[in-house]
């Protein structure tokens, strides 16, 4: 099984290309996905290097931002080339799901009207779940 399932943030914008002939969109980003077990001070990161094909990939270029967390599912491929007679393994992740978590500036600045205003109110109803006894948390 090669299953793979991330949330991070977007280390930089998204970078978007058509494929030659085909014209397939394909994007290309990176995310820093915190560590669950960190040392002392700083927390740790991994930037994990992600590749997404389709209309997914137009739809992550066009509103995804730096800094914007999202979600990725999919595959984790290796794959080699020669560099200057130096054998490279390139790891990367190959999404065939993406979730838009939050969107740090591109409709940070734009109003919706589909937005709510996180009124007081507006969890009523809703009990807040205690989860430090769950055993995998």
């Amino acid at each position: 099984m090669n299953k793979v399932v991330l949330i991070g943030r977007l280390t930089k914008d998204p970078d978007l290309k058509f494929a030659q002939g085909t014209g397939n969109a394909v994007c290309k980003f990176t995310i820093a996905v915190n560590r669950r077990f960190k040392k002392e001070g700083q927390p740790e990161a991994d930037f994990i290097p992600i590749t997404v094909f389709g209309k997914i990939a137009e739809a992550t270029a066009n509103y995804m931002v730096k800094g914007s967390q999202i979600g990725v599912s999919g595959n984790m491929q290796t794959s080699t080339y020669m560099k200057d007679n130096i054998k490279v393994y390139k790891t990367e992740v190959i999404a065939d799901e993406v979730e838009f978590l939050d969107s740090k500036g591109k409709s940070s600045g734009q109003s919706n009207s589909n937005t709510s205003t996180n009124s007081p109110n507006e969890y009523e109803g809703i009990t807040p779940i205690d989860d430090s006894d769950i055993p995998f948390n």
